[in-house]
């Protein structure tokens, strides 16, 4: 009897410190996506100022021996801040859905939303088509 005590003082588990949720690989899911986000963003962010940065160069080497511009406004210095600001938008719009993520899956509700992926993919084709436009215009 005492050897089956034990052996089963042995198998019993510690006592945890915290309460730990039921769903810590959900929870780990959705902050791998969330960072996945935040990558995302971060690499709009640095396209649109190498897309701004590269337009302020190119002006800077025709300047020299190119007439008057026709517009006051430099469509890449337009572009790149638009990528910069869509990329500040996607990390705010990712916190914003980790933090309700995280929230529906303790509260045992989740249910995926594709409005957060939908309004992204059209605001980065739209800024694509005129970046495409751009370069058409200007080759």
């Amino acid at each position: 009897m005492a050897q089956q005590q034990e052996s089963n003082s042995e198998v019993a588990t510690p006592k945890r410190k915290g309460i730990t949720s039921k769903r810590v690989s959900d929870h780990l899911a959705n902050e791998r996506t969330f960072l996945a986000w935040i990558r995302t963003g971060l690499a709009t962010i640095t396209f649109g100022f190498v897309v701004e940065r590269f337009g302020l160069l190119l002006r800077e080497l025709g300047l020299k021996n190119a007439p008057i511009p026709l517009t006051p406004v430099h469509y890449s210095s337009v572009l790149g801040i638009a990528l910069t600001i869509l990329g500040v938008v996607l990390i705010v719009v990712a916190l914003v859905n980790f933090l309700q993520i995280r929230r529906s899956i303790d509260q045992e509700n989740f249910h995926p939303q594709v409005a957060f992926a939908v309004l992204l993919t059209i605001l980065a084709s739209l800024i694509g088509l005129t970046l495409a436009f751009y370069l058409w215009t200007t080759a």
